[in-house]
């Protein structure tokens, strides 16, 4: 066999291994809603940003105050 005859079985042989992937990868992706594949980025919808009132972030804070007064006094 001659280099251009190996080469060219070759590169037959990628084309098919291409083929078969990307009809994997397009089966995948559809039958699976979950798993988006890499090249489907379709636009989707920004999340939206969370935000707390005054009132929350007081309480928050105030018990995350509390729980460090508790463990500081663990610690002692």
């Amino acid at each position: 066999m001659s280099i251009e005859t190996i080469l060219a079985e070759i590169d037959a042989e990628i084309e098919r291994l291409k083929q078969v992937r990307s009809l994997l990868a397009g089966s995948r992706a559809t039958s699976s809603p979950g798993v988006r594949s890499k090249t489907s980025k379709g636009p989707g919808k920004p999340k939206k940003k969370r935000v707390l009132s005054a009132d929350a972030r007081k309480r928050i804070a105030d018990a995350q105050r509390k729980r460090w007064a508790a463990q500081k006094a663990r610690s002692k």
